[in-house]
Formats: structure tokens, sequence, C-alpha cells
């Protein structure tokens, strides 16, 4: 009886433990300002005429610089997944959900494909980030090239 009551109660505090690194990270990330919720896709192909729900992992993006720093919500790495840098970023298209990415994505998402060195790739975020992200691509610096749909 000991034993289970002794092995419980530290499962109980491996889960919170884990889930105070979590929210410790997250705070971490969003300290330096200029966050905001962005699903990403990576790697998507063209022809896609009724895109699936398939692939999108959400995460929080932060300014840093003339770079984007994107970070999965659902993991404990310091580090951000992907890095974008303005320079490199081409947007392509907007659109709205379609299908099963109504299902995938929150609620009030817009999603932007975009090409990034040479891989195609589809951001989800709210119409008030996008505000947000398509004025610091066009605040590049004199002389870089921005291509913004």
């Amino acid at each position: 009886m000991a034993l289970a009551l002794l092995v419980s109660g530290s499962v109980v505090l491996l889960v919170l433990v884990g889930l105070f690194v979590f929210g410790l990270r997250r705070r971490l990330i969003q300290r330096s300002g200029g966050t905001f919720d962005c699903s990403l896709r990576w790697n998507v192909t063209e022809a896609d005429p009724e895109p699936s729900g398939k692939g999108w992992v959400y995460g929080v993006a932060r300014y840093n610089g003339d770079r984007i720093e994107w970070f999965r919500v659902f993991s404990y790495a310091p580090r951000p997944r992907r890095v974008l840098e303005r320079a490199s970023i081409e947007v392509l298209d907007r659109r709205t959900p379609r299908g099963e990415e109504e299902l995938a994505l929150l609620s009030d998402a817009v999603v932007l494909v975009c090409v990034h060195r040479g891989t195609r790739l589809e951001l989800a975020m709210s119409e008030d980030a996008l505000t947000g992200f398509l004025a610091w691509l066009e605040a590049a610096p004199p002389g870089q090239r921005v291509n913004v749909a």
C-alpha cells in the first residue's frame, strides 16, 4: 500500500513538474515580446485543390530583428524549430482555410502561402497577426527585396 502511494505520488509530481516546465518555456518565449500564435505547414505541394488538415503544427512565432523564430507549442525544446529570414520570404497567396483545414486550425485563421528559400510553406494566423506580419515584411530595410501578395 505504501509503495503504491509512493509511486502514484511520484507520478503526479512528475506530471506537475512537466506542466510547470511547459508553461515556463512558453513564458520565456513570450518574454521578449513580439509573439503571435501561428500554425505552420512545411514543404507543401503546389497542386492541392482541396487541402487536408494534415501537416499543420500549432506554434508560436516570435519577431527577432530580420527573422521570425517559430516554436512548436507542444515541445520542451528551448530553440526555435524553424527560422524564417525576412529577405527570403516570398508571399504567394492568402486564403481562408478549406475543407478539413477548418478543423485543424484556429477558428479565425487566415492561411498565407509562402516560399522560403525554395521551400513552399503555409502559415495560418489570425487577421490581426497577419496585418502585423505583412507590415513587418514591408518594413524591410532599403534595398531589400520584398514580395507581398
